[in-house]
């Protein structure tokens, strides 16, 4: 199909349903477009730092799909700013217990993003 547009259109193709999202960890993940509205899935430790749902096109929010380290659904939501206030304490406290090695932070708005082993320590 994108052999038949013109590259002003593919552009415009991008930039109304891009193919992927770049995470606040500097990655990219891919956008399921087989429902609606597009889904991205995505370990919740990818997400820290990241107050907002992502949106694409015209504003349209992704459904985000919180995943464990396992990649596992954990949440499944289009208000990541809720999420955050009010489930994420939840899921913090059964996510410490089943995956300890992991970081789970108290405050994610100020957590570094990224993979979800917690630093080494230096003895």
């Amino acid at each position: 199909m994108l052999a038949r547009l013109s590259w002003e259109q593919q552009q415009a193709l991008n930039n109304l349903a891009p193919v992927s999202i770049k995470l606040p960890a500097g990655s990219n993940a891919r956008l399921d477009y087989s429902q609606s509205p597009p889904v991205l899935a995505v370990r919740l430790q990818e997400m820290f730092g990241c107050t907002t749902t992502p949106t694409i096109g015209r504003g349209t929010a992704v459904m985000l799909h919180l995943l464990s380290p396992a990649r596992r659904p954990l949440q499944v939501t289009q208000d990541l700013e809720s999420f955050w206030q009010n489930s994420y304490r939840e899921v913090q406290k059964d996510m410490k217990g089943r995956y300890p090695k992991h970081y789970w932070p108290d405050n994610p708005l100020e957590a570094d993003p990224g993979h979800s082993l917690k630093k080494r320590r230096s003895d």
